[in-house]
């Protein structure tokens, strides 16, 4: 079996369904703390396949992660578990401090102590993936090469900082203790399952609802897009086969204006659910301040995995937007269940 913290989450829910698509592939214990981001309808699939197994519990828990190793005996641990949000470190830091950094730190202990127990085989098979961010590299010019995996890091955000301690701690316990750790560090994901305070599903729904679609600053503020099935398929790449001690970047070579993947987006529903009235989604764009210390752009060289592990993304942003919107509008059950009314209060209060 393997351990999934984080397993209700947007990628992490993608990632469990994705690896349980295969009817011959190991189980999964899926540890999830149920935060305002975690939802147990997207493993609504997988409630009648025994290989799931979904414990409600925080990674802090030293003593439920103990005797979750201790019961199932994982192969491998992928950590996605964290407070992922840059607008919420911003108002709320200590949580990211607690989840990112602290839970990280426990969880590596529990696995080292876990592993150090292991027969010399088990030992040698036993893998700790740890899933990060681009945004721990800072911020990139125009003109600036993309960042590559000896990039320094440079966190703009709380979210960001949290985020980079988490991988000096993974890093650290490799060199220290010779515990086998990989690393992979992503652009931003976008696909199914999306929790609706980030931009592209927050534009999907807005749309939808005849709400503003808020744009931050002049929107000009450039990432590098990847499907969350790419990024799942990069995953198990390295889980696989990736190189101990080592960082591999995951991107999907898609680098989009923030302004212009709202426009791909309006033309799309322009198209699928035209409005009422006949006027084009564009027209509901609202420009609105600036956040605190935005990134003007993130840019991922993915050279490395697909030079060690022959790996890259399958879809393009065209591919992949479209296929997300259409997701969408095909599951108002989801959404409409995610979408609490502790979500509508906090997006009244930051964009109308």
């Amino acid at each position: 079996m393997i351990l999934v913290t984080g397993g209700a989450g947007f990628i992490g829910g993608n990632f469990v369904l994705d690896w349980l698509k295969v009817p011959s592939n190991e189980g999964v214990i899926n540890l999830d703390k149920l935060t305002y981001a975690g939802n147990l309808a997207t493993l609504a699939p997988l409630k009648d396949d025994p290989r799931h197994i979904f414990v409600h519990g925080d990674i802090g828990d030293k003593e439920l992660v103990a005797k979750l190793l201790k019961e199932y005996q994982p192969r491998a641990i992928v950590n996605f578990a964290a407070e992922s949000h840059v607008d919420r470190s911003i108002h709320g830091p200590a949580e990211f401090v607690t989840t990112n950094i602290v839970g990280t730190f426990n969880l590596l202990e529990c696995a080292r102590e876990y592993w150090n127990g292991l027969d010399d085989s088990a030992k040698k098979a036993f893998r700790f993936h740890h899933v990060s961010t681009d945004e721990v590299y800072g911020s990139l010019s125009a003109t600036d090469p993309a960042f590559t995996e000896t990039n320094s890091y440079e966190p703009n955000s709380p979210y960001s900082a949290s985020k980079a301690a988490s991988d000096h701690l993974v890093r650290a316990w490799f060199h220290t203790y010779g515990f086998p750790v990989v690393t992979t560090n992503c652009s931003n994901n976008y696909g199914p399952y999306h929790f609706p305070e980030k931009l592209i599903p927050l534009v999907i729904l807005n749309a939808l609802n005849s709400k503003p679609l808020p744009i931050y600053g002049d929107g000009q503020q450039i990432r590098d897009w990847l499907y969350v099935g790419d990024h799942c398929s990069a995953i198990r790449e390295v889980l696989a086969k990736g190189r101990l001690g080592e960082t591999y970047n995951i991107g999907g070579w898609n680098e989009k204006a923030n302004i212009d993947v709202v426009k791909t987006i309006c033309a799309i529903l322009d198209e699928l659910k035209p409005r009422a009235d006949g006027k084009s989604y564009v027209d509901q764009i609202t420009y609105v301040k600036d956040r605190p210390g935005h990134d003007r752009r993130y840019a991922i060289d993915a050279s490395k995995v697909e030079r060690e592990l022959a790996w890259r993304p399958a879809e393009t942003f065209d591919t992949g937007i479209r296929k997300t919107v259409q997701w969408y509008l095909d599951n108002p059950v989801w959404i409409e269940g995610v979408v609490s009314g502790t979500y509508r209060d906090w997006l009244s209060k930051q964009y109308n």
